[in-house]
């Protein structure tokens, strides 16, 4: 722990630099392991990889995490922190109108998954099929963001003076939402690698998504 100024309660500024190189090597190791998780995947990099790309000795990448996993998992939490907030960020732009949430799912697949290719591989990828606690947050992660789109939805219908064919139906679409842009995602980004494709089928997913949604409105005055 850094040393505090016994009579401020400020850290020194030797102590200041000397947290700020713990950061910047905590980071160097987190930012290696995103790119080699990301290009080679999790299971062929090994921890002296890491410690290679990030300039540092090997020791140093166990001093601040356990193992590899420890690693994945970190990685996941920052994964999650970014992805939630450029969603948060997003939705309020939509206006509350369907219209605007379409308008969120091109900007993911044209800016998010193309500027955050590595985040994305390791979320719908890399972290699949990996240990109980790997997949706990992963599954927390989704469950996160279905409940953020279906706040949304919720929102959007209310702002129309609409209602649904039934109660589940906002949930249903939320994580139809979700999954439909993971599998469109996987299928064009990581599978294909034609980031100018996802590019070209962002605008006809958006189409399907907003439809999916109006088709499960009731009737006007039900």
């Amino acid at each position: 722990m850094a040393k505090l100024n016994d009579t401020t309660g400020i850290m020194s500024r030797s102590a200041q630099r000397r947290q700020r190189e713990k950061e910047q090597r905590f980071n160097a190791v987190l930012t290696a392991a995103e790119t080699l998780f990301a290009s080679k995947g999790y299971h062929q990099t090994s921890i002296e990889e890491i410690a290679d790309l990030a300039e540092v000795s090997t020791g140093t990448v166990y001093f601040y995490f356990k193992n590899k996993e420890d690693l994945l998992m970190k990685l996941m939490q920052e994964i999650g922190f970014v992805l939630r907030k450029w969603l948060g960020d997003e939705l309020e732009k939509t206006d509350s109108t369907l219209e605007g949430l379409s308008n969120v799912g091109v900007a993911f697949l044209q800016d998010f998954c193309v500027n955050y290719t590595e985040k994305i591989t390791i979320f719908f990828r890399e972290s699949v099929g990996q240990s109980r606690e790997v997949e706990e947050q992963r599954r927390d992660l989704f469950v996160r963001l279905t409940s953020d789109i279906k706040d949304v939805v919720v929102t959007i219908s209310n702002r129309l003076g609409r209602s649904f064919i039934s109660g589940s139906s906002p949930e249903v679409i939320a994580v139809c939402i979700v999954g439909i842009y993971e599998r469109i995602a996987c299928h064009y980004l990581l599978w294909r690698g034609d980031s100018m494709e996802i590019m070209d089928v962002a605008g006809e997913t958006a189409s399907f998504m907003r439809g999916g949604v109006e088709h499960l409105f009731a009737p006007n005055g039900k």
